[in-house]
């Protein structure tokens, strides 16, 4: 079930909010989890097994390594639980990955597995994890309340598509969180906005991605409007979808964090990565790149680190060596910054912001691309090395019909509206104004997002394949 679904605004989440608040305190978890499983089970519920053995081993294993952790036992219980939660998502995500390799080099030729990838495994399973190592560290006490333990990891609103919410983000809210009529407000304000992101500009830029992949004409003009389309469109996505779950965590009394801000104005790709689905980044940070040895290793086990780090980034977002390549070309620049051009970065601001855009824009070439010939050719496309008109008819028209959803969605991706909106507030009618026009304007998104999903446009989710 899509949060961007008439099935999902219209009936699912007024039934759970209903439900929710009208339950006594100690049941709305309980309702919380049920809820969740409803909304996982809706698109494939014979995967649900899988969460569910996930949630059960954590709990379990939770408690053994608090239990043990002075009698020398709790390391084992910590690997045995690493290592399971590791097996099923490499069983799930990337068997046939491995298989298909072995085949190539081997020449043998073991028969797949086919098995389909059950929505948000990469999510909750790095949930569990991150939760089982904060026991084992001391930082976070084992979760006694299955239901409380349930809910974090399956609660719907984080549960397919982020942020990766660490249990120790929401340990306290799990059980003394306060609701209020101004969370629940902000909550649909964040949650409409978020949908609006998603309907309204990546579905629109989306369409363009598929007619390029789909024409008969292309030219260097359309590889281009292709390219920057799908780095809006996958900002604006993904983004979207951050924003609507952080106003679901809202409306139900939790503070989930932030996920973006602004990534498209770094002037690195160092700062990039601070900005981009920050809740990642973060969660490689404190639980492989820091156990490793961090930066205090000496230089080669540094840049080793990295590299590591970069490679299961890569691998983590699919199971492809077009995602391992796209690993590999954000570690080669993350160590050629940190070794040698951070410096010069921050000195020529406007060389730096066109650095990371180029190099951004031809990393989600390479993260669309279905293989990497696929990536090759269309990299190569871009600087006129397949011989390829410079511009087309249908280009010049793609370029024209979208160019003001092109103005919205660049202007949007910086924080210029966010900015405009303060200094209105501050005038002296302003925020009156504002008070005014902010429900109307939210209501009548609401109904044009509607609309849109009332004529059955174009409405996948990029995130839902990891």
């Amino acid at each position: 079930m899509l949060f961007s679904s008439i099935p999902f605004l219209y009936y699912f989440l007024p039934c759970v909010m209903i439900l929710y608040f009208v339950s006594i305190k100690c049941m709305k978890n309980m309702v919380l989890l049920l809820a969740s499983l409803f909304f996982y089970a809706w698109g494939e519920p014979k995967y649900l097994i899988f969460m569910l053995i996930s949630i059960i081993q954590g709990y379990i294993f939770g408690i053994l390594i608090e239990k043990y952790h002075d009698k020398g036992r709790a390391k084992v219980f910590l690997s045995v639980s690493v290592l399971f939660s590791l097996i099923l998502l490499g069983y799930c995500k990337y068997a046939d990955f491995f298989i298909v390799n072995f085949n190539l080099v081997t020449g043998l030729s073991i028969p797949l597995l086919k098995i389909a990838l059950p929505i948000g495994i990469s999510f909750y399973t790095f949930q569990v994890l991150s939760y089982v190592v904060d026991v084992y560290r001391g930082d976070v006490s084992a979760q006694k309340s299955f239901i409380n333990l349930a809910a974090y990891i399956a609660m719907f609103p984080q549960l397919i598509a982020g942020p990766i919410v660490r249990y120790s983000d929401i340990e306290e809210q799990l059980e003394k969180r306060k609701h209020s009529l101004d969370n629940i407000a902000l909550g649909i304000r964040r949650f409409i906005i978020g949908l609006s992101k998603k309907i309204l500009v990546a579905n629109v830029l989306g369409e363009l991605v598929a007619v390029f992949k789909a024409s008969d004409e292309k030219s260097i003009l359309f590889v281009w409007l292709y390219a920057v389309a799908y780095m809006l469109h996958i900002y604006f996505d993904f983004s979207g979808y951050s924003d609507m779950a952080i106003g679901l965590g809202s409306i139900f009394g939790f503070h989930f964090p932030e996920n973006f801000r602004y990534p498209y104005i770094s002037g690195s790709i160092t700062e990039f990565w601070r900005r981009w689905h920050i809740s990642l980044g973060s969660w490689f940070r404190d639980y492989l790149y820091i156990p490793l040895g961090g930066n205090r290793a000496g230089k080669i086990k540094w840049l080793r680190n990295i590299f590591i780090v970069w490679m299961a980034t890569g691998l983590w977002h699919g199971a492809a060596w077009n995602f391992v390549l796209w690993g590999i070309l954000f570690a080669i620049l993350l160590m050629a910054e940190k070794l040698w051009f951070l410096p010069l970065l921050e000195k020529w601001r406007v060389f730096s912001h066109i650095y990371v855009l180029f190099f951004v824009l031809i990393s989600f070439v390479i993260f669309d691309a279905v293989n990497l010939s696929e990536a090759f050719s269309c990299i190569t496309s871009m600087f006129g090395f397949q011989n390829l008109p410079l511009g087309t008819f249908e280009a010049v028209y793609y370029l024209k019909s979208y160019a003001v959803i092109f103005i919205i969605a660049i202007v949007g991706a910086t924080p210029l509206p966010s900015w405009l909106i303060a200094v209105v507030s501050r005038t002296k009618y302003g925020n009156v104004i504002l008070s005014v026009a902010e429900p109307l304007i939210l209501t009548v998104l609401l109904a044009v997002c509607t609309a849109f999903l009332i004529d059955g446009s174009f409405n996948p989710f990029l995130y839902f394949r990891f």
